[in-house]
């Protein structure tokens, strides 16, 4: 399943979280983008489960990140 997490995070640290979430396995795409967020992430997971322990043991943990805001991807139109 897709989940796409919206991310905030201290500037300085902008590119050191960026390479951080290159990182992970379950990351797809790893976008720095304007807005209310500075990073955009698609992450391919198996389960709600192993969603809640990237985002609780990897994510939450990168020096950097101040604020996250997820959803799950219900369907896929193209």
């Amino acid at each position: 399943m897709k989940v796409l997490v919206q991310i905030v995070v201290d500037p300085p640290r902008l590119e050191s979280v960026c390479k951080e979430l290159s990182k992970l396995n379950e990351a797809i795409s790893v976008y720095e983008v304007t807005g209310e967020f500075d990073i955009f992430v698609e992450l391919n997971v198996n389960s709600v489960k192993e969603f809640r322990d990237i985002m609780k043991n990897k994510i939450l943990k990168i020096n950097g990140v101040k604020l996250t805001e997820s959803s799950i991807v219900l369907g896929e139109w193209k």
